[in-house]
């Protein structure tokens, strides 16, 4: 069986460090762990990278290392990705306000990954996102991915 690629959207990284949500800080340190030991192939993308950077400047540095010590893949950004992040907000799935959100997903969906993992229950673990990204993808050529928060991937005890 091979491993599962995964992608990290933005909220995940921060949750490493959200000492005021001790339950999901508690799933995201578990979802690192099963990185480090091989269960996960982990991604994230430039557009992740760039909400990352606008951390205040401690808080950035140990957001970024995190992309370091687990030897996390970053998917480009692309021309691709944009016309597709574009439909799902065309087409009433993300509102633009929050195009980046759309673009976490088309990240995900044209690297081919296996899932994304996040925290973002307004706009991406949502059951008409999940629906709506999976009519799109087929439509234009994508396969179907998963939407989850960690707490629906992590290995239970």
């Amino acid at each position: 069986m091979r491993t599962p690629k995964i992608y990290l959207e933005t909220t995940i990284f921060n949750f490493v460090f959200a000492d005021d949500a001790p339950d999901k800080k508690a799933d995201t340190l578990k979802l690192f762990d099963e990185i480090k030991r091989g269960l996960y192939e982990p991604y994230t993308s430039d557009y992740a990278i760039d909400e990352l950077s606008q951390a205040t400047l401690a808080k950035r540095e140990k957001l970024l290392k995190l992309l370091e010590a687990y030897d996390i893949t970053r998917i480009e950004a692309s021309e691709k990705i944009e016309n597709l992040a574009s439909i799902y907000v065309t087409e009433g799935i993300i509102p633009i306000k929050y195009a980046t959100d759309a673009t976490h997903i088309a990240s995900a969906s044209v690297a081919d990954m296996d899932f994304i993992v996040s925290w973002n229950f307004k706009h991406i673990v949502k059951r008409k996102t999940i629906m709506m990204t999976e009519l799109i993808n087929f439509r234009e050529g994508y396969k179907r991915i998963g939407i989850h928060s960690p707490a629906e991937v992590i290995e239970n005890e």
